[in-house]
This record gives C-alpha cells, structure tokens and sequence, in this order.
C-alpha cells in the first residue's frame, strides 16, 4: 500500500516552513520506493509508493493529466484490460494504472469512479473547477482521511498527520469509541471529531464557497438488490463460482514478487492457495511464486489445524513455513505480564491513533512473521478473510431463505423447505416459520457470532449503552420490504462488518506488506448476492455451493471437514496474573470523565477476574485498553480531558466484590 497526502488551502496560504517536511518524515516509513510531490498555489500533495507490481515501477505520482488534474492512486486495478478497451486505443498494456485511471476520469469525469474495479483509495485535485474529490473503492480495502477547516481540507491515507500537525487538540468521537468496545466501529468514523474516513463506495466532494466549504458525500456505486442470476442446472452454478473465484485469485496474484499466503486449516485460505496452484500451473498468473505462513499450537489438540493445512501442502507438493503459537505466545503469557503487551502500544513517544492494542501483542510472534516474510522480500499477503460470509460458511440457518420464500409467496416451495429444515434441525417447522416471520417486526439481521459477544459489558453507563446501543450491538438491522430479498440485506449486512473490519486494521510501518482479500472481490460478492440463497446454504449444509465446485481443486479432508471448533468470549476463566495491579489506575479514569463507564462496577469486573473467576475476558481488556490510549493520547496532549475526581479513592479496598449482572442479550431489544 503505498501513502499519499493534501492540503489545500483555497485562499492560496502557504504551510508552516517545516510542516511539508514533517509530514513527509511521518509518510517516510510506509513509502520506501519513491518520494515524490506536487505543489502549487495552496496545494500541496506529497506520495510515497511501496511497489508491488510490474506497471507500479514505471508511475509518476502525484500525476498531472492532460487538462491539469492531479491524481494520487494507491490502488491495483483489476479491469485494467477491459478499461483498455472501452478507452479506445490512446493507452498500452504497458500503462501504469494511475494513467488508465487518469485518462477514465478525462474521459466521465466523476463517474469513472464505478469503473474502476479493484483495491484503491483516490484523491483527484481538478484546478480547473476548484474541486477536490476523494473516494475508495466499494470495499473500503485502503484508508482514506481527511479534515475540513476554515479555509483548507487535509487528507491522508494514514491518521498520524492529520492527528500529530492539527496545531489544535481534538474531542474524541464517542461514537467511535462504542463501536470499538462494540467490536468494531462504523467505517466512515475515526477517534476525533473534526477528522473523518471516507465511506467505502463514496465519493467526497470539496471546493470552496463563501461560507468556508461545500462538502458532499456521495455514492458512486452499490450492489443491485435487483440483480438475479438463475441457472437450470447445479452444475451451471458450480461452473460460474469456480470462474468467478479464479478471476478473484488471478487478479490478487498480479506482483512483480512472489506472493505470500495465509494458510489455516480452514476452508478459506485452503481454497485460495490451491486455486492460485491451478492458476500458476496454467501461466495465467504474473506473480512467480506462492508460498504459504502457517500457524499451529500442539498445546491445543482441538484448535490445531496443522492436519489440514499439511493435506494442502502434501497436494501442492511444498512445505510452507510454519510458526508454532504455544512456543511463541504461551512462555511470554507465563514468562511475564501480559498487560505490558498492551501498555508497550501507548508508552513510547510514537503516536498510537487508534486504541488498536494488536500493534505490540505478543512481539515474537510478529518478529518471526516479519524475518520470514523478509526473507524472500514478500510484499503482497493473500488473506481468507470474509470467506464464510461470501460462501456460507456459518452455522446452517434456514431463516433467508424461508423469509425470500414468504417475500415471494412460493408457499408449496416453503412448506416443502420448512419440512425439510425441521428433520434436519430436529426443530418443529412452527418455530422455524416464527423465526423467520420475527425478522420483519424486528432489528433480527445481526453478525452470527456468539450471543455474548453482542452484549454490551455491564460496567459501561447506562446512558452511554443507550446513546450507541446499535454500535454495541455490532449494528443490527431490520429488513425492508423493498431493500431487495432478505437473503441479499443480510449479505449486504455481513458485508458492512467486514468494511468495519477493514476500517480498523492499522497499517504498520515494520510490517510493510499488502494484504489482499479474495473473497472480498466485487464480482464474487456480485454473484453471491444475485443467486439463489439455497445454492448457497443447502438443507443443513454449509458452503454447499462452494464444496461442490472445488471438488478435485481443494484436498477431500478440507472439503469434508465439519465446521471448526469456535472460541467464545461470552464466559470464560482468565487463569493469568495479569489483571493484579489494575487497581493502581486510581480514582482518575478517564473513561469515567467521559460518562463511558461506572467506576465501581469496572472495579468490581476487575476484582472478579483477578480471582480468577469467569468473566467476559475480551469486554474487560478492550475497555481497559481504551483506557490506557485516552492517557496515552492526554499525555501528548492530542486530546484534553479533565477527569472528574471519585467522592473516595478507587482501589479495591474501596469496592465490595459482589456478582454483576448479566448483560442483556441483544434479541431481548429486538
């Protein structure tokens, strides 16, 4: 991912002498390949590339089209050769994709943006019309920032300058920190009011007027509820998904290096690394190589996935590299405390601009990962994530397709499915029918995790649960009798949790990489959204579609495997020592000052578990950790807090442990 960044001052005012440069040393790091810059007037725009493909060694960026518009890509373009095509001839195959990207936007202007299908973040600065436009692609895979003051815009593909040369200190945006502690927050949100993310699929429009600025945001493109794709056949079906996913690994294959690959013991990344095999072997790919990163942990028998991933390896004839997480993770949980992994995010003078307290947990686990993955110069990561959601891959439910079934009053088809879904369940078809019926009455579409992990911690404030009661439910909706059949608004609900997904992974300077998400390719989550919800989900079966197109691609033990075993946050026992000094915090809790949590009941959640009893382990160290960022970011005086005082000092001296109550269950406000 290479990193760009703007400023425009639309009266013409010129930066700070060194603010240019102070910006440029904060890009530095994630952009090794190149430092190039444009500025003219108020306008200044700096890029740094990271190459990662063939076409990427030969751009010029930012880069200045024929009438004078300026264009900062970070991006690969997958339809670069129908795009080719429709341009008629002016451009090459040799091209870089920012001039395919420029000469589309000469040619529709604004409405190039649908055309462009790929990963990618876009900033085009029009001096002609005064107009800024920022957009990402429909996925929302890149970051894209920016600010709107009196009389400039900033924007960034990383938060730390927005944040870091403000000039100003910021209030944090509640909304963001409750999708945080919620499980992730809405993509369009970031910790700071004043500094926003650009939504995926839309566009931002910025250009002056006399009232400082004229700000809209648009979407360019979205999936079409209308869309229907009917076959005759099974096999047509099964035809079209395995083109459809080949097409989504051919395109994530194009580097000018071998490629690296996650590989579990799960259906999703063995999939991906097998197609890419058959792709290699055709000469249909640009990369050179695969090779694959493989984890395991012997001191687990029920979670070790190395029996899987070996049958990948054993059919692809090469061993990848493998790293085994009881000798990496557990001495450094028994060797020391645990909570310095967290504090190490927020103790240095490096900026932490998101409370992401992944950055620096368990640092030889991500020290090895980084030597091998330097080792032979990887750049591009294919990932697995969003398998499950695009195939099916959660516990079988009947409830999508018995409500298209009701939206399309097929009652034959629907009483023959009720049946058929009741045998299997051992449910009574009256309880699935009921089930099915309740999700037009109530907010029934929600991510199909574990029912605790939905619920919000009891220590947080009342009032703040009800003020961001749908971020701490993980958003769930409601179907609209005219938002397309029920089984495409839940597809399109799984999508919108993994755009938050996306949202909230921090690009790392010392893990400088690309991740690239098949299963997250638009044409395929077209197709998963247009056929029928029953190709997808057979009578009891998961992934039915996709298992029965890989037949003879993926090894039989994957195919046939039964869904893997699952880890629940909803009541589990902490036997680490770690939560013993939590009471040191003292009576200033920031998190309190802010109305976020009850004090004594986070006291008390902390007592419990440094008894070792059960508890909602996660709940506890993401509010926590929330915690030790507002200090972090007080300290560098990013945010400015006054914590109100407590009447008495809070310690556990000060706090009768007694059992809290239960957290509400999500569907109980349904």
């Amino acid at each position: 991912m290479s990193v760009q960044f703007g400023r425009w001052n639309w009266e013409g005012q010129l930066p700070a002498s060194d603010y240019i440069e102070r910006v440029g040393m904060t890009l530095a790091p994630y952009g090794p390949d190149s430092n190039e810059a444009y500025s003219k007037g108020g306008v200044n725009i700096l890029y740094r590339a990271f190459h990662t493909t063939n076409e990427s060694h030969r751009e010029k960026q930012p880069h200045v089209s024929r009438t004078g518009a300026v264009i900062t890509w970070d991006g690969r373009l997958d339809n670069r050769t129908d795009l080719l095509v429709e341009l008629g001839g002016s451009l090459t195959a040799r091209s870089t994709d920012v001039e395919i990207v420029a000469m589309t936007y000469e040619t529709l202007g604004v409405n190039c943006l649908a055309k462009l299908i790929g990963d990618w973040a876009l900033s085009i600065w029009n001096p002609k019309d005064r107009l800024l436009t920022l957009a990402k692609d429909p996925i929302g895979t890149r970051h894209l920032y920016y600010s709107v003051e009196d009389h400039q815009v900033t924007w960034s593909t990383i938060l730390d300058p927005l944040v870091l040369f403000a000039g100003r200190s910021f209030e944090i945006c509640e909304a963001y920190i409750a999708g945080w502690l919620g499980c992730f927050p809405a993509p369009h949100l970031t910790p700071y009011i004043g500094i926003h993310s650009v939504p995926p699929s839309s566009a931002v429009l910025l250009r002056p007027d006399k009232h400082g600025a004229k700000h809209s945001i648009s979407k360019y493109w979205d999936f079409d509820p209308g869309k229907r794709i009917r076959y005759h056949t099974d096999a047509q079906y099964e035809e079209h998904f395995r083109t459809i996913f080949a097409q989504a690994v051919r395109s994530r294959l194009r580097s000018d290096r071998p490629v690296l690959a996650e590989l579990s013991g799960g259906m999703d990344s063995s999939a991906i690394v097998c197609m890419a095999d058959v792709i290699i072997s055709t000469g249909e790919a640009e990369t050179s190589r695969l090779d694959t990163i493989s984890y395991y942990d012997d001191s687990k028998p029920s979670l070790d996935e190395r029996p899987y991933f070996t049958k990948v390896e054993q059919k692809r004839g090469r061993t990848g590299y493998h790293i085994d997480l009881g000798a990496k993770i557990e001495p450094e949980m028994r060797e020391g405390d645990p909570r310095q992994s967290w504090l190490s995010g927020f103790e240095d003078d490096r900026l932490a601009a998101t409370p992401n307290y992944n950055r620096n947990l368990w640092p030889e686990l991500y020290e090895s990962y980084s030597l091998y993955r330097r080792s032979d110069q990887y750049r591009v990561t294919l990932s697995g994530i969003a398998g499950e959601d695009a195939t099916g891959g959660y516990v079988p439910t009947p409830t999508p397709e018995l409500q298209n079934l009701l939206v399309g009053a097929r009652l034959i088809t629907l009483a023959r499915q009720l049946d058929a879904w009741a045998t299997r369940m051992g449910k009574s078809w009256l309880f699935l029918l009921w089930k099915a019926l309740r999700g037009f009455c109530t907010h029934s579409i929600t991510f199909p995790g574990p029912p605790g992990d939905m619920c919000p911690p009891p220590w947080l404030q009342s009032e703040f649960v009800r003020r961001n009661y749908a971020a701490l439910h993980w958003y769930p909706s409601k179907l609209k009798l005219f938002g397309g059949l029920p089984s495409f608004q839940n597809q399109i609900h799984l999508l919108n949790h993994e755009r938050r997904v996306l949202a909230s992974i921090d690009l790392r300077s010392e893990v400088l990489r690309e991740i690239r998400y098949p299963f997250l390719d638009r044409d395929l989550l077209e197709f998963a959204c247009a056929i029928p919800r029953e190709q997808i989900v057979g009578v009891g079966k998961r992934r039915f579609l996709m298992k029965r197109a890989l037949i003879g691609i993926v090894p039989d033990e994957l195919l046939n495997r039964k869904m893997r075993a699952s880890v629940t946050q909803e009541r589990q026992k902490d036997t680490s020592k770690e939560w013993l000094s939590w009471g040191e915090m003292g009576h200033d809790i920031l998190c309190s000052s802010l109305g976020i949590v009850d004090p004594e009941r986070l006291l008390q959640a902390l007592e419990i578990a440094r008894r070792n009893g059960e508890f909602t382990i996660d709940g506890l160290k993401r509010t926590l950790v929330v915690e030790l960022w507002l200090r972090h970011l007080a300290n560098q005086k990013i945010v400015t807090m006054t914590p109100q005082s407590a009447k008495t000092p809070l310690g556990y001296s000060s706090v009768e442990v007694e059992a809290l109550p239960a957290p509400v269950r999500a569907d109980k406000f349904s």
